[in-house]
């Protein structure tokens, strides 16, 4: 495997969410360090390079059920990661070439990554901003040169909202992101749980947090609920990411990620 040159705010020593996730879904831009801890959470769970392919599939129903269906015309991506196949611009822009899309991240190595997300039909439009979601006025303040906050916006933020442990400071967050958009708005999530695999999920997050950058948690999906209070959560509720309107038929294999969509009334 090649070598990427680390840009000079870029910390090759520790292991990151974001390489990490790239080293699952079988890109190119980690390191040693990353891919170490990847295979150290393989050999004690692999269904973890499964459930990081899902979640990826579970973003591109979601983004496309949106666009296509929903009529969503404006995206703000928080928790980017690096880019891959089908980001969100591409998903949406396929449904409807005019949609708009913001990016969010506070990773250097994405930003340094981000012309790759910038790319955009001529009828709409993609934006990069480093940010943290903790700062959630920022976000908002920078997505505003891109989207018109007068008309429904659709949140995506898929397995970050995991890093903030406090469930009154993640809850918090979303409510301010969702009460600065009209009715019609959407937001859509997923976060980790230990529902399906149970202790083995546990061990995995005691070495991810021993070894990573970011402290993870993982909820339970009565948790994962009070993301959506005052939302009106579409069919088929918040279910294992693998359970949210398959492509195809039957039911697929759980994974422990939970997420789900509502809908701003």
């Amino acid at each position: 495997m090649s070598e990427q040159r680390p840009g000079p705010d870029i910390d090759t020593s520790v292991s990151h969410v974001a390489r990490i996730w790239n080293y699952w879904l079988g890109g190119k831009d980690n390191y040693p360090v990353d891919r170490e801890v990847g295979d150290q959470i393989l050999g004690m769970l692999p269904d973890v390079a499964r459930l990081a392919r899902a979640s990826r599939l579970f973003l591109n129903r979601v983004v496309w059920h949106l666009a296509a269906e929903a009529g969503i015309r404006q995206f703000i991506d928080i928790g980017t990661g690096l880019p891959t196949v089908d980001n969100t611009h591409e998903v949406a822009q396929r449904a409807a070439p005019e949609s708009r899309i913001v990016y969010v991240d506070n990773d250097p190595l994405v930003l340094e990554h981000a012309k790759a997300l910038l790319t955009s039909t001529p009828e709409g439009h993609t934006s990069y901003i480093h940010a943290d979601l903790r700062e959630p006025e920022a976000i908002l303040e920078g997505a505003a040169e891109t989207l018109d906050f007068g008309r429904p916006v659709a949140f995506t933020l898929m397995g970050i909202l995991e890093f903030i442990p406090d469930d009154e400071q993640a809850y918090g967050i979303v409510r301010r992101l969702m009460a600065a958009v009209p009715s019609g708005s959407y937001f859509a999530m997923y976060d980790g749980t230990n529902v399906v695999h149970g202790e083995a999920s546990d061990r995995i997050v005691e070495v991810w947090n021993a070894a990573g950058n970011a402290q993870l948690v993982l909820r339970t999906p009565e948790r994962i609920a009070g993301f959506f209070e005052g939302l009106e959560v579409l069919e088929p509720g918040i279910v294992p990411v693998t359970h949210w309107r398959p492509e195809t038929p039957g039911q697929p294999e759980a994974v422990d990620a939970y997420g789900a969509v509502g809908r701003k009334p």
